[in-house]
């Protein structure tokens, strides 16, 4: 049973403090009693969208537990408000903090498709795939509005130039026109990310999300059109939806995706911070034995930054997370590859080659 105090609608319950601030900001309820007024009470729980205008918006990834090279964020912070989510900590070097500023003040970087296009415009650029997302997902809710995400699609797709994509949002589906251009050329790789089929467990672990059922859907789609879908069934939290994952996997199979991955939760920085609070106000009746098991698959501690270890987790439940998927594999992905995109096709472009498309 949740806790009283648990706000609806969000993952994050708090704001925490951002270790590059040397002041703390808080809300005396004292004083907000004093200046209160009669009528309706303001919305505290509103999303802010703020236009933000960087020199650059692809960005190496240097992490060799990361499996891309770069990528590409029309976003930072994310309203769907995923509680575990690592780029939660980003936000904090944008001045915000990594608990509800991350759901509730989301930059917008209204210039990425021009951006872009100077990139893969530039001499020096030797073309890799770069992915949408990577940190913040590039169709959370801001994109029906701002459309940034399908900006960028187009100039990947005038360029003949590969790129990836990772979200949990059915409204890729929206650009499904651009898609089937790129994979017409093997252009293009999407990665849908179910984390549980139970909606229970969605609207808390991931609040603003699409559906489970529709997130299927959207796998299911995309692979009828040929286009091809990773299953990321991550993060794997023990206790949580770490008895899924055979079910999760063979799920994923049924509805067409070519492959999947998965990591073992891990909550570094403000994000232990965060995910203790909330899952104390959410599932009060299991916290403790959640949170040990975190710790048992990082060394005693739910805090890893160890390059190798980190996303893999160690120890007894960490080795039955990865029996389960290698098992998940030979039943239902044998004789299933997630195919490598094409980065030829962008060299030609380059060199003036447009006739042989």
């Amino acid at each position: 049973m949740k806790s009283k105090h648990y706000i609806k609608g969000r993952g994050a319950q708090l704001n925490a403090h951002n270790r590059f601030l040397k002041h703390i900001y808080e809300q005396r309820e004292d004083f907000l009693e004093f200046c209160r007024v009669e009528g309706e009470e303001a919305d505290k729980n509103k999303t802010e969208y703020i236009p933000v205008f960087p020199k650059t918006v692809v960005n190496k990834v240097t992490s060799p537990d990361v499996g891309m090279g770069y990528s590409l964020n029309p976003y930072q912070g994310c309203e769907h408000g995923c509680v575990y989510c690592y780029a939660r900590n980003a936000h904090e070097f944008w001045g915000y903090d990594a608990g509800l500023d991350f759901e509730r003040k989301i930059l917008v970087k209204k210039e990425a498709a021009r951006l872009l296009e100077e990139k893969l415009q530039s001499k020096t650029w030797k073309a890799a795939t770069i992915v949408l997302s990577g940190n913040t997902d590039c169709y959370q809710p801001a994109e029906r509005q701002f459309e940034i995400t399908r900006r960028c699609l187009e100039v990947f797709y005038k360029y003949r130039h590969p790129v990836g994509i990772i979200t949990k949002n059915a409204l890729v589906l929206r650009d499904l026109d651009v898609l089937k251009q790129l994979n017409a050329h093997q252009l293009v790789g999407i990665n849908i990310s179910i984390t549980s089929l139970s909606e229970k467990t969605r609207r808390l672990l991931e609040p603003r999300t699409a559906t489970i059922k529709r997130r299927l859907q959207t796998v299911k789609t995309l692979s009828e059109h040929g286009i091809p879908v990773n299953a990321m069934l991550a993060p794997i939290i023990p206790g949580i939806n770490s008895h899924e994952l055979m079910k999760l996997a063979k799920t994923a199979a049924d509805h067409g995706a070519l492959s999947f991955g998965f990591t073992v939760v891990r909550l570094n920085g403000a994000i232990g911070q965060i995910f203790t609070d909330w899952i104390k106000k959410a599932m009060p009746d299991r916290a403790e034995k959640v949170l040990h098991l975190i710790q048992d698959c990082h060394g005693g501690s739910i805090n890893d930054s160890r390059f190798g270890i980190r996303s893999r987790g160690e120890g007894k439940i960490a080795e039955q997370i990865h029996d389960m998927a290698r098992l998940a594999r030979q039943k239902y992905f044998k004789n299933r590859a997630f195919p490598k995109l094409r980065t030829d096709l962008y060299d030609q472009y380059k060199n003036g080659q447009m006739k042989l498309f």
